[in-house]
């Protein structure tokens, strides 16, 4: 099956934005947010069962070379997210998100669900499930604390090295390209940008976010080292719609790219 591909510059919300658009122009739009430290590249292997849909892969504020800001803050993602939606005249669209690109699609999907027909949500839980296990469980706080380095000034010059960069992932199939993401990382003020994503985001803006009223597909690894079962055990709390968890054992964070072969027929089924 040939499917059309195209590459265009969508100007959202004071930044323009790469964005990878394949499939027929009739199919039901799928939007794929990236996490850190990717880019629309870690969909490669899912995009491949999603030939008969419109998949709409942003690189985010920050990943698209120019697109570096003086705010990452949530309200500011959910915008840019939105706004590509308007430049393509797309009022209600499937919402992937992983990593980041997940934690923007819950806020987008919960506060905005006029604008999203279904959801999947790839590693993070809900917000509201996040804070709670923060507060609640033990093992989610000390999966969290590289937080802490990451918003520190002048951590990214560390992380730079290869070797500190490489420990990001651990050990991980070929499928998950590191030297892809090392590449983007190592382009001028690219890595500080993505880092300023952890900087920006502030209590207030996850607080509130209101439970998920369309139907949602939650998938979690057992191998992911920054997020826990508690958040993921109290996701489904806050979605009033149909809900379905996945859990992927033995599978690390990279799930996009290590278990594009589960990952995406699931994803397929589910918007559906």
């Amino acid at each position: 099956m040939v499917v059309a591909t195209e590459q265009r510059v969508i100007e959202t919300n004071g930044v323009a934005l790469d964005v990878l658009l394949e499939g027929p122009d009739d199919g039901a739009p799928v939007l794929l947010l990236h996490g850190f430290p990717q880019s629309s590249h870690c969909w490669r292997l899912v995009r491949q069962h999603l030939t008969d849909v419109r998949t709409i892969a942003p690189d985010q504020r920050g990943y698209t070379p120019g697109s570096e800001s003086d705010s990452y803050a949530m309200p500011e993602l959910i915008k840019d997210a939105l706004g590509i939606l308007d430049a393509l005249s797309i009022d209600k669209a499937n919402v992937v998100g992983h990593d980041w690109g997940a934690a923007v699609a819950w806020q987008l999907t919960a506060r905005h669900p006029e604008r999203v027909r279904t959801l999947t949500a790839v590693s993070v839980p809900h917000p509201q499930a996040f804070i709670h296990a923060l507060r609640t469980d033990d093992e989610q706080r000390a999966k969290s604390q590289y937080m802490r380095e990451f918003g520190e000034p002048g951590y990214a010059d560390t992380l730079l090295e290869e070797d500190r960069f490489r420990q990001l992932f651990g050990p991980t199939p070929d499928s998950v390209d590191v030297d892809h993401m090392l590449a983007m990382a190592r382009r001028p003020g690219a890595l500080e940008a993505w880092l300023q994503w952890y900087a920006d985001q502030k209590l207030e803006h996850s607080i509130d976010v209101p439970k998920v009223t369309v139907p949602t597909l939650h998938v979690w690894s057992t191998e992911d080292p920054a997020l826990g079962r508690a958040g993921t055990n109290a996701t489904a709390a806050w979605v009033e719609a149909p809900y379905r968890l996945e859990v992927f054992e033995g599978v690390s964070h990279w799930i996009p790219e290590e278990a594009a072969e589960r990952l995406g027929p699931l994803i397929r089924d589910h918007i559906s």
